[in-house]
């Protein structure tokens, strides 16, 4: 599976983009701000039927503009599969496989996967839990429809138990008979949710174990630690244990929803104990073992997007990282930086047809496309 061609309307700060690509490695350079970012983004837009960055879709809309269409051609199974997906102001989002739209958004989702490597990806070691739990969901959804299905249903579950919560407070009384047919819900999907996760993680482990070792880390055991609250607890036993807690603040506040995950490496966490070399590597492996993962379980090997992650990594790092992409494990590659001669330099010991395109006042050229041969 891959992109074959990606064209841009009114998408961030493009007007119109024509993009064709090659089923190996694309590269993208130009300065910083000048929008390279935004074209893997887009391509995430068509895997994932949202933004990489940005959860809020008409915000990515070009400005002074009411509407953006992204739009891509996948070569998939010997057939050519056109997406596009569309925000209009006012209207809902709209996402179309061979010109028909999907009836729910999650028909889409692991369909086209995408890994995307990134420096905002240190966010999920420095920031809190959401960003965490998403991670872990986006990849368990997109083979697991049912997942999917429980996630959203307890989101809703959630969302009409908390407004009763506020609606008990404002008119001064508790009523547990209400509350109890939404307790039972919040229970039903919050036990699936949980056991999968945990199903997960166990399973993950291993292949994020041998990403990190082929990246050359050998300093330190790494692991990730799932925190629960229901693993010490039955979800009935906490809703009884947290009742008066929720009725005060109008929250709910047991669940998955407060689940979250713990990146360690020796035994402490990373945010505190790790170097900044150890935490790059620690995160690339992440996303090179979710690679892996989808591989496995989809049977598709994922558009590997690389975001200017090169001037962030030593030579050494480096050279390993390119070492696994040039393997036939891996597919399709869109990569950025701000310098085309160090791509150059970096791509020069892999025989693979590369192509570049320049990135510059909102436009996209392509530069060549040529077989980078094997200096050695």
């Amino acid at each position: 599976m891959h992109l074959q061609s990606l064209q841009l309307v009114n998408f961030k700060n493009y007007a119109t983009v024509d993009i064709d690509l090659l089923p190996s490695i694309n590269c993208f350079t130009g300065n910083n701000g000048a929008g390279k970012t935004n074209v893997l983004d887009a391509v995430h837009y068509l895997s994932m039927t949202k933004s990489y960055l940005n959860p809020v879709d008409r915000q990515n809309v070009r400005f002074d503009e009411a509407f953006f269409v992204i739009q891509g051609s996948f070569y998939c199974a010997e057939k050519v599969i056109d997406i596009q997906c569309g925000v209009k102001q006012g209207a809902k989002k709209s996402v179309k496989r061979n010109k028909k739209e999907y009836e729910r958004l999650s028909e889409h989702i692991g369909e086209f996967p995408t890994v995307m490597i990134s420096p905002y990806d240190r966010n999920l070691i420095t920031e809190g839990s959401d960003g965490r739990r998403k991670w872990m969901d986006g990849i368990i959804a997109q083979f697991d429809k049912g997942y999917l299905s429980d996630l959203q249903r307890y989101n809703k579950v959630l969302e009409q138990r908390n407004a009763l919560l506020k609606g008990f407070a404002m008119q001064g009384f508790f009523e547990r008979e209400t509350m109890e047919v939404w307790n039972m819900q919040l229970e039903q999907y919050a036990c699936k949710i949980h056991d999968e996760r945990q199903r997960f993680l166990k399973a993950f482990i291993p292949y994020f174990e041998r990403a990190y070792a082929r990246l050359g880390e050998q300093d330190g055991q790494i692991d990730l630690r799932y925190r629960s609250q229901l693993n010490d607890k039955s979800m009935k036993d906490l809703i009884l244990e947290f009742e008066r807690k929720d009725a005060l603040s109008q929250y709910t506040n047991c669940g998955t929803h407060k689940d979250d995950l713990t990146f360690l490496i020796n035994e402490h966490p990373i945010k505190k104990f790790g170097s900044q070399g150890q935490q790059k590597t620690y995160l690339i492996a992440l996303r090179l073992a979710q690679f892996e993962w989808l591989k496995e379980k989809l049977g598709i090997k994922p558009i590997l997007l690389l975001d200017d992650i090169f001037d962030k990594l030593d030579d050494g790092r480096v050279k390993k990282l390119m070492n696994m992409v040039s393997e036939d494990s891996f597919g399709q590659v869109l990569v950025t930086d701000t310098s085309e001669d160090r791509l150059r330099k970096i791509f020069s010991s892999l025989n693979h047809e590369i192509r570049f395109f320049r990135v510059n006042n909102n436009e996209v050229s392509q530069v060549e496309s040529k077989l980078v041969e094997n200096e050695g």
